[in-house]
């Protein structure tokens, strides 16, 4: 712990330079007051959050931040335990409410919709830019919350940002959010969670190849791969978001979803 990494340098192979823009002032003073204010404080002190593992997370310039998607509170925990600020590629349907829009603004959540086609590269754009202008991004691999603290098949959008932004990715493992809040409660229970921060995944090797489907799965293996180490969770070959929709499939064939449905008619 402590140590000081070097930032992952990215070749040049013809891109530009990263931009040096910065976010705004007040984009700046929102999300310093609700990390070490309004939220940060109370969040570890209801959590007592530990964390290992956060020297391999570089200072500074682009890098990916691969978690495991377990509880709501993921998004929160992982921004709060790192000095430098995190921006997050969320689900579009957070913006459609006008009293959650301002905070996840603020707080520099990139708004990514489901459907993917164009509106799917238009989010990883967004993700790019962010990293050009020496972010650090946060992406579920995922693409969806675990709908039982399983590690699902990972998604390719994660590796091709990276090979697209030409950065390295650290994957991290969360603890004990799915019992702290898991999903359907409103009320957050005082567990103890944590984070575990993997070392920095270099796919340079691959860079160039962003629109080869069979690279894409390549490293978007190894990047659940080593979540699956780092967490120790069970590994399951399959989609979440098909996972949940077999769940609802059986629940509306249920024997109870029967019987209410002939008590409605």
């Amino acid at each position: 712990m402590g140590a000081d990494i070097v930032p992952f340098e990215r070749p040049s192979v013809g891109s530009p330079p990263p931009s040096t823009e910065r976010p705004t002032a007040g984009v700046r003073l929102f999300y310093w007051l609700m990390k070490h204010v309004f939220i940060g404080p109370w969040f570890k002190l209801f959590f007592r959050p530990w964390v290992e593992g956060a020297e391999h997370v570089p200072k500074r310039g682009p890098v990916i931040l691969c978690p495991n998607h377990i509880s709501f509170i993921d998004s929160i925990l992982v921004p709060l335990m790192l000095p430098r600020r995190v921006v997050y590629l969320g689900k579009s349907d957070y913006f459609d409410k006008w009293y959650m829009r301002w905070f996840f603004e603020g707080a520099g959540v990139i708004p990514v919709r489901r459907e993917g086609g164009s509106a799917g590269e238009a989010s990883l754009l967004a993700g790019c830019e962010q990293l050009d202008k020496g972010l650090a991004v946060g992406i579920y691999p995922e693409g969806t919350r675990s709908p039982d603290g399983r590690l699902y098949k990972g998604k390719t959008g994660a590796a091709r940002m990276a090979l697209r932004a030409q950065c390295a990715v650290v994957p991290v493992a969360v603890f004990g959010t799915d019992e702290a809040l898991p999903p359907g409660r409103l009320l957050p229970r005082r567990k103890r969670i944590g984070l575990r921060f993997g070392q920095p995944l270099d796919f340079s090797r691959y860079f160039g190849q962003e629109d080869d489907r069979f690279v894409l799965r390549s490293v978007t293996d190894e990047i659940m791969y080593e979540l699956m180490m780092l967490s120790g969770r069970e590994y399951v070959d399959d989609y979440a978001s098909k996972f949940k929709g077999n769940i609802a499939k059986d629940a509306e064939h249920s024997p109870a979803a029967r019987e209410s449905g002939r008590a409605t008619a």
